[in-house]
């Protein structure tokens, strides 16, 4: 495959795109920067929805210069990353969690590694590293967790065979989110629901605005530069606490994501003024995602939804997360806290040593591209202190 607007400049010189055969199934494809010098130690950076490892552009320079060798691939579902199947009647299983960790796993095996030095996963990349670091904490042994808090692996009942109704975890008698979103005036959905089901590769492939006014919208809305984004925590996940959220997150029941975000286009001058996604940068994501689509990118929300795929994961009930690992959002997003309680889950229970939790200033989503220098100071800093735990061999 040819490597199209890759090699127009549209990306900064240090990165270089290329493919790398064999890797759990995958042909997988990656943007890597400080690959000249052998020996440095890795920092793996694994994006999120509807992102691509193009969206490290800006931090991948800085951490090369900071003496990193650093990989970004596009995951399972996304990009130029090939051996999945494009189709909403295709197993899941592939898409699993723990199979996207064998993903991780498998390339830092293939480029020579033994370990990571940096593992960092934003947004639906967030719960892969969360999952590296919990089954292979001698491969992933430094973990930055971007916009989604991980609040632990799903619990096994305990205290049940005297018959009692034991230590579960609450709730599993409330009405389903979804008819309760429902039934709010007026009716709402959840996105997460919206993306599981099977027109949404087609609202999102076809967007009547065209693709590009599409992803500028969306990009834009979940961004520090909408004035609309002022998170906040939410008390419970229920529909009238969860309804306090944009658009773009809970929708108006039976609209279009496409139809959700189109009243948040930027206008020409605040697209102009963008200094972090130019109308050349995003070409790439409208050329990409107008070749595949976005039914592999979405099969990962279909995961998150099925019981049965999702029981793999009771393997770790109780298991912390005990490599150093840091939280970084944006003070502008909502992923922070759309879902109620992840985050204090995540710092009392899931990763009771974490380190911190950063939220950069006037950051929204996409901290990696708004945020990049300050977003390297946390990580270097953060990373500089975590080595000391486990020496600094790269390999």
């Amino acid at each position: 495959m040819s490597d199209a607007s890759y090699g127009n400049g549209t990306l900064p010189p240090q990165v270089r795109s290329r493919i790398i055969s064999g890797i759990n199934g995958l042909d997988v494809h990656l943007l890597e920067a400080g690959h000249e010098t052998p020996g440095r130690p890795l920092a793996l950076l694994l994006h999120g929805f509807p992102d691509l490892a193009y969206g490290w552009r800006h931090l991948m320079p800085i951490l090369a210069e900071a003496g990193f060798h650093v990989v970004a691939p596009d995951q399972r579902g996304y990009g130029r990353t090939t051996g999945w199947m494009n189709d909403y009647d295709a197993a899941l299983g592939p898409f699993s969690l723990l199979n996207m960790v064998r993903d991780a796993l498998a390339l830092t095996l293939a480029l020579g590694y033994r370990h990571t030095t940096l593992l960092v996963g934003h947004d639906l990349g967030s719960p892969v590293a969360a999952y590296c670091a919990l089954a292979r904490p001698d491969v992933f042994r430094s973990l930055v967790l971007m916009s989604a808090p991980f609040p632990g692996a799903p619990v096994m009942p305990f205290d049940t065979a005297a018959g009692s109704a034991g230590h579960v975890l609450p709730a599993q008698g409330q009405p389903p989110l979804a008819a309760a979103l429902a039934a709010l005036e007026p009716p709402r959905a959840f996105y997460q629901h919206y993306l599981c089901t099977r027109q949404a590769n087609h609202d999102m492939w076809y967007p009547p605005q065209g693709m590009q006014a599409f992803l500028r919208a969306f990009y834009h809305v979940k961004s520090g530069d909408w004035a609309g984004n002022r998170p906040h925590p939410l008390m419970a996940a229920t529909a009238s606490e969860l309804a306090q959220m944009p658009a773009y997150y809970v929708m108006e029941l039976g609209a279009t994501m496409p139809e959700s975000v189109a009243p948040f286009l930027p206008s020409l001058t605040e697209i102009q003024a963008n200094d972090w996604l130019s109308a050349a940068e995003l070409e790439i994501y409208v050329e990409e995602y107008t070749r595949t689509g976005f039914q592999g990118a979405l099969q990962a929300y279909r995961v998150l939804s099925d019981p049965d795929l999702n029981a793999e994961l009771r393997l770790f009930s109780g298991r912390t997360i005990d490599v150093p690992s840091i939280f970084i959002g944006g003070d502008r997003d909502w992923g922070t806290y759309a879902a109620p309680g992840a985050l204090d889950l995540m710092t009392a229970r899931a990763v009771p040593g974490i380190k911190a939790v950063e939220l950069i200033a006037e950051a929204g989503h996409w901290i990696q591209q708004e945020q990049p220098v300050r977003l390297a100071e946390l990580m270097l800093d953060f990373v500089a202190e975590a080595r000391d735990g486990f020496g600094k061999a790269s390999r």
